[in-house]
């Protein structure tokens, strides 16, 4: 007797937010389940699909699976619990977020950012309001394309807090790191330093 098909509807690719044909089905993802190269995923309507991309993709609320039978099942971000910040210097708090390379969903007059006690910390003690919710979650992708910045991409200067240091050669930069890393953030590597020799500053 022959064994019953089990075979999965495939995506080798992905239509971003706007593109492709309109969804048949959608899947509820939350932020760190929208980073993925290969994975069985179930949609909302209880169809089960492998995802098998090239490459690991970070996906957005919108965005979409292409399947192979011309399917698409678009993507929704999934509640999940955050810690919303406000607070006279929206700007400030959120140049604070960003030295930690904590993921941050920008909104006109708050910040969203997964839950963390040490950062919940640090923002209650430079004046920021913190408050617990559940909500979708789409931060910001980082501004070297689609995407995020896992593994810190370290392209820019960092504060003057000094933990930065403890990973300073973990990037792949080209060019030598022979200035301080004491200033202030608002400008990004300067480029005036020789290329090529060997790191000659101390931490």
């Amino acid at each position: 007797m022959t064994a019953p098909s089990t075979s999965l509807s495939v995506s080798h690719e992905i239509a971003r937010k706007g593109a492709g044909p309109a969804p048949a089905l959608t899947v509820t993802l939350s932020y760190e389940d929208r980073f993925l190269r290969r994975k069985v995923l179930k949609s909302d309507q209880g169809e089960s699909f492998l995802v098998d991309l090239a490459h690991t993709e970070s996906l957005d609320q919108g965005d979409a699976f292409v399947l192979t039978d011309g399917r698409t099942v678009r993507v929704e971000a999934a509640a999940e619990p955050l810690l919303a910040v406000s607070g006279d210097d929206l700007p400030r708090l959120a140049w604070h977020i960003g030295n930690r390379h904590t993921p941050c969903q920008i909104e006109a007059a708050r910040l969203l950012i997964q839950r963390d006690h040490v950062i919940r910390d640090m923002l209650a003690h430079i004046g920021a309001t913190v408050d617990e919710v559940t909500e979708p979650f789409t931060p910001e992708g980082g501004a070297y394309g689609h995407g995020r910045t896992h593994g810190h991409d370290h392209s820019h200067s960092h504060g003057p807090e000094g933990q930065a240091h403890s990973h300073s050669h973990s990037h792949s930069h080209s060019h030598s790191h022979a200035h301080s890393h004491d200033d202030e953030h608002g400008h990004g590597h300067s480029h005036s330093h020789s290329h090529g020799h060997a790191h000659t500053h101390d931490h």
